[in-house]
């Protein structure tokens, strides 16, 4: 069994507290709650629907939520488990959903306090369990996640984890800006044996040879998937509206989670969506293409658990409130006690309080 990671020193405390489950928007839901933040996670299908900071108000994680209040489904921040993207011709003829059945089963409250809960799912065709624990900050505006994925076939199985966080109006307009410290990247829809080319560089995109900018969005959504390597250490990607005061983060190993994968959607000429996807593959093709490929700029793109074996992530999201005129994020450090934000060209440094625990310090 995979170890927990190493700069998560330690794990989460989970109170045996059952009763937990309430309804809002006419949905099952758990809903997680600090001094300063509140969270929400949809039963039926495991979402993260709501994040946000309490005297602000504005959850930025708000996409496809509206729908028939007993139906499992993908929305907001979703888990993308045992895949990433199609199935194959054959397995959608056997039901197997895009993205995998995260979502499309009711997930099982364990345990669960005001700031912590721990929840699973099994999902059925792909013979895997998922059991994820979530704790909010008690006094701060962030979140820890960690997952367990435990292979339960009799026989050992490739698979992908991706997470999938949304952003959507009215957080979403066109002044967001997304930043991240990804590296090399690609165009999905590139043509096997060699998908990946033509390549790109974070923040840089190509449509029909012309450069495009991913850091913003306005009335073309094109290039829609683009993804990326990281190449540090810890990876990190953020997405921040001036106008509205608030930034919205994640932080992850990407020894964990070595992919970006950034999807964008217009409708009706405004955005609709942008996924901030991080995860353990880049190429949004069926297991039989991933198995042939292997890797993408030296960087696997499948997973491997063999019977009964289990593998553990995690990551961190977190909120910011920013001033009016804020350009955007040049980097994210861990240091100690905090995660250090620091703006585009010479402007604010934000912090973000964590347990000193949590993370190693960079350096």
């Amino acid at each position: 069994m995979r170890s927990l990671p190493g700069c998560l020193a330690i794990g989460l405390a989970v109170v045996a507290s059952c009763g937990s489950e309430q309804v809002i928007e006419a949905r099952r839901s758990v809903v997680l709650e600090g001094a300063n933040a509140k969270l929400v996670v949809d039963v039926l299908g495991g979402s993260i629907v709501d994040f946000h900071i309490k005297a602000h108000g504005l959850n930025p994680l708000r996409w496809a939520n509206e729908g028939p209040a007993d139906e499992p489904r993908s929305m907001s921040h979703f888990l993308c488990l045992d895949r990433w993207g199609l199935p194959s011709e054959a397995e959608a003829a056997n039901g197997m959903p895009g993205h995998g059945e995260a979502t499309k089963v009711a997930w099982q409250v364990i345990h669960a306090t005001q700031t912590s809960v721990h929840m699973a799912a099994d999902l059925p065709m792909a013979g895997l369990r998922v059991e994820r624990w979530l704790e909010i900050a008690s006094d701060g505006a962030w979140f820890r996640a960690v997952e367990t994925v435990t292979n339960r076939n009799k026989l050992g199985r490739v698979y992908n984890i991706v997470q999938h966080p949304t952003l959507g109006p009215p957080f979403l307009d066109e002044t967001v800006v997304v930043d991240s410290n990804a590296s090399k990247g690609f165009m999905q829809g590139g043509s096997m044996p060699n998908p990946e080319e033509p390549s790109v560089r974070w923040p840089n995109a190509l449509k029909d040879g012309q450069a495009v900018d991913l850091r913003k969005l306005t009335d073309d959504h094109d290039p829609a998937v683009v993804s990326f390597v990281v190449d540090a250490p810890i990876g990190w990607v953020t997405a921040s509206n001036a106008g509205q005061g608030l930034l919205i983060g994640y932080l992850w190993q990407s020894e964990e989670y070595p992919w970006l994968n950034i999807w964008r959607r217009v409708e009706s000429g405004r955005p609709l969506a942008r996924g901030l996807e991080f995860g353990t593959t880049g190429l949004h093709r069926p297991f039989g293409d991933l198995v042939r490929k292997a890797r993408v700029f030296g960087r696997p793109i499948v997973e491997y658990l063999d019977t009964a074996e289990s593998s553990t992530r995690s990551y961190i999201g977190f909120l910011a409130e920013i001033p009016a005129g804020y350009r955007g994020v040049a980097d994210v450090l861990v240091r100690r006690g905090s995660l250090q934000i620091h703006e585009h060209g010479a402007g604010s440094s934000l912090s973000v309080a964590i347990p000193p625990v949590l993370w190693s310090e960079q350096r």
